[in-house]
């Protein structure tokens, strides 16, 4: 028995503009993105609480994508408390922080888009993924607000992991609210 990417949303479907060779091996090489590691992780939150709708499914992912990105944020901005730390090593700090963070805001983005059976290999997922790209960038910046506001560098941890955590919730309740869109203007349009 075949099965159809009707049926099973982890299949492209023929009806979509597929991304091409260039853009899978960027996303892949640079951002590090793994789309079957998007698939997996859907897979089992399904296997997990298989009466769950993708809206219920896709505040599961966000709350973990939160916690972790709390984590992260506060983390990944250590160098900012080390006074003999070059501005090299604050920068790398940051650079890395950001990385971080933007490849977790896209996986997010993207579990989400698979739960409403959205193609993650659809063209339309790039413009996506470009403004979660900016939007990551200003959860890593709020160290320099903290700088720039003259408050003690420590403030910088608790500061960075909450504004990830909350960049998080914005991404993903953005997220939510779109695909849920596309996927009724999807069941509105003739087969």
């Amino acid at each position: 028995m075949t099965t159809t990417a009707a049926a099973n949303p982890l299949i492209p479907s023929r009806q979509t503009r597929m991304q091409g060779l260039a853009t899978d091996q960027f996303l892949y090489f640079f951002l590090r993105l793994r789309k079957n590691e998007i698939r997996r992780v859907v897979q089992r939150a399904q296997t997990l609480y298989p009466g769950e709708e993708p809206e219920q499914l896709a505040r599961r992912l966000i709350n973990t994508q939160s916690a972790l990105s709390f984590i992260g944020g506060a983390l990944l901005h250590l160098p900012q408390l080390i006074p003999v730390a070059g501005h090299t090593l604050k920068f790398a700090g940051f650079a890395g922080g950001a990385s971080v963070l933007t490849r977790m805001h896209l996986y997010l983005i993207l579990e989400i888009a698979l739960l409403f059976d959205q193609d993650v290999e659809d063209q339309a997922r790039i413009p996506e993924m470009i403004a979660v790209i900016a939007a990551s960038g200003v959860a890593a910046s709020s160290p320099f607000l903290v700088a720039a506001l003259g408050w003690h560098p420590t403030a910088a941890i608790p500061a960075s992991g909450l504004s990830s955590a909350a960049i998080t919730q914005m991404i993903g309740a953005a997220a939510v609210r779109y695909y849920v869109s596309a996927s009724r203007q999807d069941t509105a349009a003739p087969a």
